[in-house]
């Protein structure tokens, strides 16, 4: 079976995939954030409700929950700056297959505690290592079974559940907004939203440290940037996937960019609104709901995860930009 095909997914494939995971995950809430803006009403919907406090438990588990168990029998491994570490190996142990996650050292502290916690082990990698794993012009070694985090059609059916789920519980939204990091989140949820509501648009947010999206866009092109280090660790890279960058072109409206004051900005709201944790990249379409002047209407908005290190959560709660690691 060709898993790493990058393709838009048919809604039966993602509901096929969202019937795999449904015994694992959460339908997580959608709720409104009243901060009482004239133009506009923003929806959140709660990724960070997750087992693991992140969407990537989505992803991971439908990644191996679709595969033939004879291909786990030399476990699973997958390149990931946090999260989608932490969701496989959650996933993995639910399975029970073994697992392993390359990541960079100067990942969060608490992804990488978790994917340990749940017996997965955790082999560091550079980031231009990590990179050329994503973009598959480079493989590790080992004999687990690699999943790409991007362009794995198992891991792009699972993030469409997202969608399904919004239009679920509002059916009318104009606008929902996702992070984007490799994109797969981005293609599953738009997929899902454009088979059954193609009125809705979709925005992809990105920060001003690094928007590789928003430059290809610009471009017409993939093209590489210079990606700055920030303390947003799941989005942001030297340039969109190539192989997946056609299909998420296709599928959005737009790209938004925000400041890291504003992610910051965001991330205070959530706490002090709603009573939610979210980490940089989880906050960022939020950001760019509450900025973006080309937004009215309904907007809602992924809030893609919450796993943040304590230090740097509590900066952002004083209002200062954590310092990149």
């Amino acid at each position: 079976m060709i898993v790493n095909q990058p393709k838009r997914p048919t809604l039966a494939e993602i509901e096929g995939a969202r019937e795999r995971i449904a015994p694992y995950i959460r339908h997580t809430p959608l709720v409104e954030l009243p901060i009482g803006m004239k133009d506009r009403r923003i929806f959140l919907k709660l990724e960070t409700l997750q087992p693991i406090g992140a969407f990537k438990l989505r992803p991971a588990m439908s990644a191996l929950l679709y595969r033939d168990r004879e291909e786990l029998a030399n476990g699973v491994a997958v390149s990931s700056s946090g999260n989608m570490a932490y969701g496989t190996a959650w996933a993995a142990q639910k399975l029970g297959v073994p697992m392993a996650a390359y990541m960079m050292s100067n990942a969060p502290v608490t992804k990488i505690d978790g994917v340990r916690k749940l017996g997965g082990q955790v082999r560091f990698i550079s980031g231009e290592t990590w990179w050329s794993y994503i973009t598959e012009t480079a493989a590790p070694e080992g004999a687990e079974l690699l999943i790409n985090p991007v362009t794995d059609a198992g891991v792009i059916m699972g993030n469409g559940s997202i969608g399904l789920e919004i239009l679920e519980d509002f059916p009318e939204p104009d606008w929902v907004l996702t992070p984007i990091g490799g994109g797969s989140l981005t293609v599953g949820v738009a997929a899902a939203i454009r088979a059954k509501n193609p009125r809705v648009k979709i925005l992809a947010a990105e920060g001003e440290h690094a928007a590789p999206a928003t430059a290809a866009l610009a471009a017409g092109k993939v093209v590489e940037i210079e990606a700055h280090d920030s303390f947003i660790k799941s989005i942001g890279g030297p340039s969109v996937v190539p192989g997946l960058w056609p299909v998420v072109r296709e599928l959005i409206d737009g790209t938004s960019v925000a400041t890291l004051d504003q992610v910051v900005h965001a991330m205070r709201l959530l706490f002090t609104h709603a009573k939610v944790v979210a980490e940089g990249a989880g906050a960022a379409s939020l950001a760019a709901a509450i900025h973006d002047p080309r937004l009215s209407g309904n907007i809602v908005c992924v809030i893609s995860g919450g796993n943040i290190d304590a230090d740097d959560y509590v900066q952002a709660l004083q209002g200062k930009v954590p310092v990149a690691k």
